[in-house]
Formats: C-alpha cells, sequence, structure tokens
C-alpha cells in the first residue's frame, strides 16, 4: 500500500470532495437540506454546487481512475505494452475484491431480513440476480433494464463500469503496441461519450449508467497520465485551466444552459477535461495546505466511504424520521452522518481492507 508520505496531495483533494459531495447528494435526496432554515438562506448557487454535484462527483472518480491506473502500469513496468496482465489483476483484486466481497453478504443479510432501504423490490429483480450483477460487474446494466436499487445495491454502478474497464485495459495494452492507436481508441471513446449520454441511451438512467457513457471519462484520465510524462505544460496555468471548467459544469450551471452543454451531452466531457488538465499538471508528492487535511482525509479512504456510506445515509435517515427532527436541524444531521460516514470509511480501510490488501500482495 502506498504510504501516505507518497500519496499525491491533490488526488487525495480532488477524490475527498467528491465522496463529501456523493454522501451529501445521497442523503440531500431523503432529507433536503434547503427545507432549513440555514439551507434557504443560502444562495441557490451553493445548494446547487454542495448538494445536486454527486452525479458529477462519480465522473470525476471515472478521469482519477484512468491516471492513477495508467500512472501506477506506466512507473511499474514503464510502458504499457510491456504490462504484467496477472500481475495487474492480482494488484486489483487485492485492492477491490475484500471490501465488496464483505458488503455483499451483509446487503443480503439486510434484505433477507426486510430491513427498510435495504430490500430488494421483488418485483424489479432477485436478490439472487442482484448478487449475480454485482459480482460480474453489470449492476449498472440491470438497473438500466429494471429500474434503480435499493440506495446501498445502487452505488454499485460505478463499481460494474471500473471493473469492467480494469478487465479489459491491460488486454487492449498489451495487444495495441502503437501509442496512436490507443491514441485514437481513446480519442473515439472520448467523441462518443456524449452520443451515449444522449441520443444513444434508451432511458434517462442510461444517461448516466451506460458504460459507454463513462469510458470518455476513464479514456480522458488515461491520456491524462500519458501526456503528463511527455508534455511540459505551464503548471499554474493548466491548473487554473482545469479547475475553471470543473467550477463552470458545477456551479455556473445557467451559463452551461446557454452554451446548451446539457441536451448534447458534452457537460460531462468539459468537467472531464478539466479535471484531466488539473491531474496532467501533478508531481509526486509536495506540500499540501494544511487547511485541506480533513478533505485528503476522506480522498484516502474514499473507496471504503464510497461502498458504506449509505449505511449512515439510510440509519441517519430513518433516525431522523423517526425522531421526528425538526428540518432546521438538518444541518447538524448532515454534519453528523457525514462524520459517521468518514469514520466508518476509515475503520474498514484501516482494519479490513488494507491489511487484506497487503495480505494478498504478499501471498
Amino acid at each position: 500500500m502506498t504510504a501516505v508520505r507518497d500519496r499525491l496531495p491533490t488526488v487525495d483533494f480532488i477524490r475527498g470532495l467528491c465522496i463529501i459531495l456523493v454522501v451529501v447528494h445521497h442523503l440531500n435526496l431523503r432529507i433536503r437540506f434547503n427545507k432549513s432554515a440555514l439551507g434557504a438562506a443560502l444562495p441557490d448557487v451553493i445548494n446547487r454546487f454542495l448538494f445536486w454535484t454527486g452525479s458529477y462527483s462519480v465522473k470525476v472518480f471515472f478521469v482519477v481512475s484512468g491516471f492513477l491506473i495508467t500512472s501506477t502500469i506506466l512507473r511499474r513496468w514503464g510502458t504499457l505494452d510491456r504490462i504484467d496482465i496477472r500481475a495487474f489483476y492480482r494488484l486489483r483484486f487485492a485492492r477491490i475484491a475484500p471490501c465488496l466481497l464483505a458488503l455483499l453478504p451483509v446487503l443480503s443479510a439486510l434484505h433477507l431480513a426486510g430491513v427498510t432501504g435495504f430490500t430488494i423490490n421483488p418485483t424489479r429483480t432477485s436478490l439472487a440476480r442482484a448478487l449475480f450483477a454485482a459480482l460480474t460487474f453489470h449492476v449498472n446494466w440491470l438497473e438500466i433494464k429494471v429500474g434503480y436499487l435499493p440506495g446501498s445495491w445502487d452505488i454499485l454502478w460505478s463499481l460494474a463500469v471500473e471493473e469492467t474497464f480494469y478487465l479489459f485495459y491491460p488486454v487492449v495494452c498489451r495487444l495495441v503496441t502503437r501509442w496512436w492507436m490507443l491514441a485514437s481508441m481513446a480519442a473515439g471513446l472520448v467523441v462518443a461519450g456524449p452520443f451515449f449520454r444522449t441520443v444513444l441511451a434508451p432511458n434517462e438512467m442510461a444517461t448516466d449508467y451506460a458504460l459507454f457513457a463513462n469510458l470518455d471519462c476513464i479514456a480522458m484520465g488515461c491520456v491524462a497520465a500519458v501526456l503528463a510524462g511527455r508534455l511540459r505544460l505551464p503548471g499554474l496555468a493548466t491548473r487554473i485551466a482545469g479547475w475553471t471548467l470543473i467550477v463552470l459544469v458545477t456551479v455556473a450551471r445557467p451559463i452551461v444552459a446557454k452554451l446548451h452543454l446539457y441536451p448534447t451531452g458534452l457537460d460531462v466531457t468539459v468537467l472531464a477535461l478539466g479535471a484531466a488538465l488539473v491531474l496532467m499538471t501533478l508531481g509526486n508528492g509536495g506540500t499540501p495546505s494544511r487547511w485541506t487535511t480533513p478533505i485528503r482525509w476522506y480522498g484516502r479512504n474514499s473507496y471504503e466511504i464510497y461502498l458504506t456510506h449509505m449505511f449512515a445515509v439510510m440509519f441517519g435517515f430513518q433516525a431522523f424520521t423517526a425522531l421526528h427532527m425538526p428540518l432546521d436541524a438538518a444541518p447538524m444531521w448532515f454534519a453528523v452522518v457525514l462524520g459517521v460516514s468518514g469514520l466508518l470509511g476509515h475503520l474498514v480501510a484501516t482494519f479490513f481492507s488494507e491489511p487484506m490488501n497487503r495480505w494478498l500482495r504478499q501471498a
């Protein structure tokens, strides 16, 4: 496991900010923050950014994943076509499988016990079908066909996209040895992405969940990792350009609407490009700002928080309802749920997934 001192602070910050926005978005779907006194006092632009950016945050996660996995391949094997496919699969399995394989029995038990918020609607699909989809990485396809699963199952759609990418990416790297061929494939995915989010999407869910509606984000991350070692871009100017594009899509939404980026699916393309530009300017390490420490802490545990945060969200929402809490208590409740989500993810990472990762790699 990478030591904390060897981590990239900006990556941890981006992932931390994204996972925080995902948690508060999922809680806001159940407890509307803007109905509280504090929420009503906040400008609409702040409300939109804080509580309605969860989907965009997952897209940024995809860009980061493509960047990190490609950077790791280049650092470990020198070039993409020299990748050891079996070693790559073993390393990915060690990182991802323990948490997922531990989560599924818990979700199954909650479903069988009939716990509210965790029970799969039998008119949509069965527990066995959901388990099969989770283990074969096509929860996204299943939900496109049958509709939303409970929140704790629904989040696995993004894992399905990433795992499908991890399954085929090393094979492509070995077979496609010319850099320009890989670049052409990545460009094809980037061009195709908006079409899969719009005209080729069979329904609204496919706009967000379909594999090829998200692979362009991962492809941009991969290209950013390759170009980062080949180009010497002006760091500050590139970072400013990247963050400007990110802010444009996530904050300046009236401008995005006037540019007609939403109906064309290009809003995600612009967001992914911004994230890729920021990632391209990263060095190894760096001195992080002290004020970003809490956010970077969330980023270091983002995978575990993502897989477990719906427990805090669902039980937190049920407690909020059972206690007849006033909506003005929403800010305090959001802080509690966010804190519990972070702590739960940290505990899972510290005492389970990281030890299992180390053990599997050594074994």
